[in-house]
């Protein structure tokens, strides 16, 4: 979290290899990622992470499972692998009732969490999310979120998520902010309810410079 131009989307396209840094070094499951040829990149992002975007970035031409199992098939993963692991994420987001269905036939949430399902199908070490709640209603983005958190506490996922939305923040374990590109200060919930967790975050805001809807 942090206000306009601290740098977020910029650390968020360092992680996912589409910028690079002009210094220092990006070490993932204990390997350093700028030291990777173009190959070796390129199955790093294949296998190792998985992007959910704001906007969904779903094919209109596919249906819902097609759109999950994309990266799947491309990896070249055997039918009958895909079929188990398309099953068993959509069951975790609560979308197999619409498998069969196109994306422009359902709704953002389902969009969303579909979105979402094709993110993290290739089993990724790390989720990159960039505002994925931030075109959804306030019942869907907290659908989202406790999928979210349940595949995080099932799969021992790592999401790094981006917001400006302190509610959608308050669904992690850990919330650093950063401010004109530098460390600004860091929350563990631990123990802390959720309700309490959203009002330290909150705080911070405040400290800031703003509140939770003056953080983008």
């Amino acid at each position: 979290m942090g206000p306009s131009g601290a740098g977020k989307s910029t650390l968020l396209n360092i992680f996912s290899t589409i910028d690079t840094p002009t210094s220092g070094e990006i070490t993932i499951d204990g390997q350093n990622i700028l030291t990777l040829n173009e190959k070796k990149l390129s199955d790093f992002r294949r296998n190792k992470l998985g992007f959910i975007f704001q906007d969904y970035n779903l094919l209109d031409t596919l249906t819902v499972k097609e759109n999950i199992l994309l990266p799947l098939a491309l990896s070249k993963v055997p039918p009958a692998e895909i079929e188990v692991r398309v099953n068993q994420i959509a069951d975790t987001f609560g979308i197999r009732p619409i498998l069969d269905k196109y994306p422009y036939h359902i709704s953002g949430g389902q969009k969303q969490r579909t979105a979402a399902s094709r993110a993290i199908v290739t089993n990724p070490s790390l989720i990159l999310a960039d505002e994925p709640t931030g075109a959804l209603d306030s019942k869907s983005a907290t659908s989202l979120l406790e999928s979210l958190n349940k595949l995080n506490d099932s799969n021992q996922s790592t999401i790094m998520m981006v917001t400006h939305d302190a509610y959608a923040a308050s669904y992690c374990k850990r919330v650093i902010f950063i401010n004109d590109g530098r460390l600004f200060k860091e929350l563990h919930k631990q123990h802390l309810t959720r309700k309490d967790f959203f009002q330290e975050i909150l705080e911070v805001l405040a400290l800031l410079g703003g509140g939770q809807h003056d953080v983008v």
